[in-house]
C-alpha cells in the first residue's frame, strides 16, 4: 500500500470542517457506512456504548457526543473486514512480521480463536475448549502463581477487570502489569501522596465555572478532542486558559466546533489559549516553581505592606501541612535554575503566576507530557501545591484534573488492577470470597517485561493492549514476549504483539464495544469509568461478525474455570450474567453500592471524591505539601546534544494506527518524521526534508537507533525534539523510568541526531 507523502502546513483551526471531513471518509472507509452512523448517534449516550477512544466525560448535553477520533476509533472496530483461517494459511509469522502496524490492523477483525503452529509459523483454528484446556495446562505447570503475568489494557470493562483481577489473585499472584504503568502513574502515585486519593477532584461542569484552567502537557486536540468542547465554553464565559506545551498544537490555539454549522462553513473559530508558553521537556516543574516563587514574593510584599495576603491562610491552615519546607524549596530556587531548566524567561512564569493570582476558581489539568520523566511523581505533587496555595481544591470551578488515556483505565484500577494492592482491597475480597489473596507486590509492566528476560514467566495473558508496540526498548521487549512459555492474547484485530509469540501462543477473538453482547441470561451491558469518576452503563448494539467472537468477560470467565474449576466461584454462571459480577463489586469495592440499580441513572453516577470533600486519607489527615528539590537534569546526560519525546498522531490512537496523516501538524501519507527547530536544523548543516538518524546517549552498551526519519521544521523549542511512537520506542531505554512510578521516560530521551545512513526512499505502509 503506497501512501502520497506531504509536508503541508494546516492553517484551519481544529475541528470545523476538516474534523468533518475526517469523519466522513473513515465511515466510508469501514465498509459499514449506514451501519457506523448508527453507532456513532448512539455513542456516549444513555443505553448506547462507551466511546472506546479516550476517557475524557460525557456532558450529556450535545446532540452528537462524538469527536472525530472517537469516530475513528468506533469505525476501526466495526469494519466488515475480517481475518480468519484463510488469511493466516497465506501468511506466515515471519513474512506478517515484515509488514508495518498500520497494515496489520487494516486487514480486520479476527473472527475464530487460532494457535500458533512453530513447525509451520503460521496461526491455525484452534476450538474454544482446547483454547482453555491449553491455557489450563500451562498454568498448571507453573512452579509458583508469580510465573504468570496479567497484563491489561486500558479499554477492559469494570466487569471483565474485576473478574480479571479476582481470577490472578485466586491463582495467588499479583502480577497486574497494565497501560496505566507506562502513561499516568505519576497521576495517581502523586496524588495519593498529596491528598491522599490518585484520582482527578473535579466534575466535568467545573470548567464551566473556573476563572482560570491551566493546562499541562498535553494535545487535546489529538488525543481526547471532547476536552476542546470544554475548553471552549470555558473560554466564551470568560476563563483565561493558560497552556503549557512543548509543541504549538493547533488544538490548544484555535478550535471550530463541529456541531456549530456557522463555525463549519466560514473560518469563524474560538480562541482556546490567551497564554501559550513553549517549556524544555521535563521543565513543567520547574515552570510551576517560577509561578510559586512570583506568588510567595507577592505574598509577602502585600503582608510586609499591611495589605492581604494572596493565599487562602484558612485553607491552608485547617487543610494542610508541611507548606514551610515548600517554602524553603522555593527560596533556595534560584531564578536562574528555573529559567534554565523550564526554558522559559522569568516574565513569563509572572505573567501566568498573576493570571492564577486574580483567577477566584482555578483548575489544573495535565496528561502524559507530565507524567512520562524521571521527575514525574514530584511534578504532579509540585501542581498540588500551587493548587493548595489558593484552596483550589473542594469548590465548583477548582481543583485537579488528570486526563487519563484510554477509555477505562480509571476504572481498570478502581476494580483491583494494581500490582500493588492496598491492605483493604485485599481483606474485603478475602472476607467476601473465603479465600487467602497473596500479600506481596506483583510486577509493574518495566519489572514484566525485566522478567520475562530472565526467563521467569511461564504464561503471559494480555487482556486487550500490544505489548510489543506500546513497551519501550522495542527490541528487548520482543525477545522477551518470545521467552514466555504460553502467550495468550484476547484482541479485536491482530498487531505486533501476535507476531512475538511465546514456546505456545494463542490468539482468542473478541467482541467490542460497539457490539452486541448476548449471553445466557440475554442481552448484556457493561460499565466503565471516565476521568471524572463517573460509572457509565455500556452497551453495543451491532451484530457481531462471528459467532466465534466472544466478550472479555467470558473469556477471562472461561480462563478462569479451566484453571480453577468452581469450588470457590462459579465462574461460568457470572459470564452468563453480568449482574452477578455487579452484585460482588458492590460487595467488595467502596463506592457501588446498589450498583446494578445505579447504572440506571441518567448520565451515570459519581464514585464520589474523599479529597474533594476535604478529608484527606494521607499520614497526617491533611493535604500534604511537597518539599521536592527540582532534578538536577531532566535527562541523566545533561549534555545530550538533544532531548526527544515520543507522542502520537493525528491518526493514531495508543498503538493503534488509524491512517498515516497528522492533519493539524501538516504531515501526510508518512510517520518517520522527526519535528526540530528550524535554526536546529540549521546548525547540523541539514535542510528541512532531509533524512536523519536517531541514537540514544546510553551507558549500559546497547546501541539504540532508528534510521531514515524525514526532518520537519516545527515550532518547538531549540534543543527539543518530537517523533511518533511506536516507530521510536527502540530509543526508549527499559532501564530508564520514573522514580517512584515505574513509568519510561519516553518524554525525556537523551538523543544524537545524524545524516541518515539509509537512502531516501518513501516508506511502505
Amino acid at each position: 500500500m503506497k501512501f502520497k507523502t506531504a509536508i503541508k502546513p494546516y492553517h484551519a483551526a481544529a475541528g470545523g470542517l476538516g474534523s468533518l471531513e475526517a469523519t466522513t471518509r473513515f465511515v466510508i472507509d469501514s465498509k459499514n457506512a449506514l451501519k457506523n452512523m448508527r453507532n456513532l448517534l448512539r455513542m456516549n449516550k444513555a443505553r448506547g456504548f462507551d466511546c472506546p477512544g479516550c476517557a475524557w466525560g460525557d456532558d450529556n448535553k450535545s446532540t452528537f457526543s462524538f469527536c472525530e477520533n472517537g469516530a475513528k476509533a468506533v469505525t476501526w472496530e466495526a469494519t466488515r473486514r475480517q481475518i480468519g483461517a484463510e488469511f493466516f494459511a497465506q501468511h506466515t509469522v515471519e513474512a506478517l512480521n515484515r509488514q508495518s502496524d498500520y497494515f496489520l490492523e487494516y486487514q480486520g477483525r479476527l473472527t475464530e480463536p487460532l494457535r500458533y503452529n512453530p513447525q509451520t509459523d503460521h496461526y491455525e483454528p484452534v476450538s474454544w475448549p482446547d483454547a482453555f484446556a491449553l491455557i489450563a495446562q500451562h498454568l498448571k505447570a507453573m512452579d509458583n502463581p508469580n510465573q504468570l503475568e496479567l497484563y491489561t489494557s486500558g479499554r477492559a470493562s469494570n466487569e471483565s477487570s474485576y473478574l480479571y483481577q479476582l481470577f490472578g489473585r485466586m491463582m495467588g499472584t499479583n502480577n497486574f502489569p497494565d497501560c496505566s504503568n507506562m502513561c499516568h502513574e505519576a497521576s495517581g502515585s502523586g496524588l495519593k501522596r498529596s491528598i491522599g486519593v490518585g484520582k482527578g477532584t473535579i466534575h466535568l461542569n467545573d470548567f464551566d465555572k473556573a476563572n482560570a484552567i491551566f493546562v499541562f502537557g498535553q494535545n487535546p486536540g489529538t488525543n481526547h478532542p471532547r476536552m476542546l468542547h470544554s475548553l471552549r465554553h470555558a473560554a466564551d464565559h470568560g476563563a483565561r486558559i493558560v497552556t503549557f506545551n512543548t509543541l504549538r498544537e493547533r488544538g490548544l490555539e484555535r478550535f471550530a466546533d463541529p456541531q456549530k454549522p456557522l463555525e463549519v462553513v466560514t473560518p469563524m473559530a474560538g480562541t482556546i489559549s490567551t497564554n501559550y508558553y513553549q517549556p524544555n521537556l521535563g521543565g513543567d516543574m520547574a515552570a510551576v516553581r517560577g509561578m510559586a516563587k512570583a506568588l510567595l514574593e507577592t505574598q509577602r510584599q502585600k503582608l510586609a505592606s499591611g495589605e492581604a495576603g494572596i493565599f487562602d491562610d484558612v485553607f491552608i491552615a485547617a487543610h494542610t501541612t508541611d507548606i514551610d519546607g515548600w517554602f524553603a524549596q522555593i527560596d533556595a530556587t534560584s531564578w536562574e535554575t528555573i529559567e534554565t531548566q523550564s526554558g522559559l524567561r522569568e516574565q513569563q512564569l509572572r505573567d501566568a503566576a498573576s493570571v492564577w493570582q486574580h483567577a477566584e476558581r482555578v483548575i489544573c489539568t495535565w496528561a502524559m507530557g507530565i507524567t512520562q520523566h524521571k521527575h514525574s511523581l514530584d511534578t504532579v505533587r509540585e501542581i498540588v501545591n500551587l493548587q493548595l496555595l489558593g484552596g483550589h481544591l473542594g469548590k465548583p470551578g477548582a481543583g485537579l484534573c488528570p486526563v487519563r488515556g484510554h477509555s477505562n483505565v480509571q476504572g481498570n484500577r478502581t476494580m483491583g488492577i494494581d500490582e500493588k494492592p492496598s491492605a483493604a482491597l485485599l481483606d474485603s475480597l478475602a472476607r467476601h470470597f473465603d479465600f487467602t489473596p497473596p500479600r506481596e507486590h506483583g510486577h509493574h509492566t518495566v519489572e514484566a517485561i525485566q522478567a520475562m528476560l530472565r526467563d521467569e514467566v511461564k504464561v503471559l495473558i494480555a487482556l486487550g493492549g500490544n505489548l510489543a508496540a506500546a513497551a519501550p526498548d522495542t527490541p528487548l521487549t520482543c525477545e522477551a514476549l518470545t521467552r514466555c512459555g504460553l502467550t495468550v492474547y484476547i484482541s479485536t484485530k491482530l498487531n505486533r504483539s501476535h507476531l512475538m509469540p511465546g514456546s505456545a501462543s494463542l490468539i482468542l477473538p473478541t467482541l467490542g464495544r460497539t457490539e452486541e453482547d448476548m449471553q445466557a441470561s440475554g442481552r448484556q451491558y457493561v460499565t466503565v469509568e471516565d476521568s471524572f469518576s463517573m460509572v457509565h452503563a455500556s452497551e453495543g448494539i451491532g451484530k457481531p461478525l462471528s459467532a466465534e467472537q466472544r466478550s472479555e468477560t467470558a473469556i477471562v470467565a472461561g480462563i478462569a474455570h479451566a484453571a480453577l474449576g468452581n469450588e470457590k466461584l462459579d465462574w461460568l454462571a457470572l459470564a452468563d450474567d453480568y449482574n452477578l459480577i455487579r452484585d460482588h463489586i458492590a460487595a467488595t469495592i467502596p463506592g457501588f453500592s446498589d450498583f446494578n440499580a445505579r447504572c440506571d441513572e441518567p448520565g451515570g453516577f459519581w464514585l464520589g471524591n474523599a479529597a474533594a470533600s476535604l478529608n484527606f486519607a494521607t499520614p497526617s489527615g491533611k493535604a500534604e505539601f511537597s518539599a521536592a528539590p527540582l532534578p538536577v537534569a531532566v535527562c541523566p546526560e545533561a549534555d545530550a546534544p538533544f532531548v526527544l519525546q515520543t507522542l502520537r498522531s493525528h491518526d493514531q490512537y495508543n498503538t493503534t494506527i488509524y491512517g498515516l496523516d497528522d492533519r493539524y501538524r501538516g504531515v501526510y501519507g508518512q510517520r518517520d518524521v522527526l519535528f526540530m527547530h528550524e535554526a536546529d536544523i540549521q546548525a547540523l548543516g541539514l535542510r528541512d526534508g532531509d533524512r536523519v538518524d536517531i541514537a540514544t546517549l546510553a551507558t549500559d552498551g546497547i546501541e539504540r537507533r532508528v534510521e531514515g526519519f524525514k526532518l520537519v521544521a516545527y515550532a518547538i523549542p531549540r534543543g527539543n525534539l518530537a517523533a511518533y511512537y511506536p516507530e521510536t520506542n527502540p530509543l526508549v531505554p527499559l532501564t530508564r523510568f520514573g522514580d517512584g512510578t515505574g513509568t519510561p521516560t519516553s518524554k525525556s530521551i537523551p538523543v544524537v541526531v545524524t545524516p541518515s545512513r539509509q537512502v531516501d526512499t518513501l516508506r511502505i505502509a
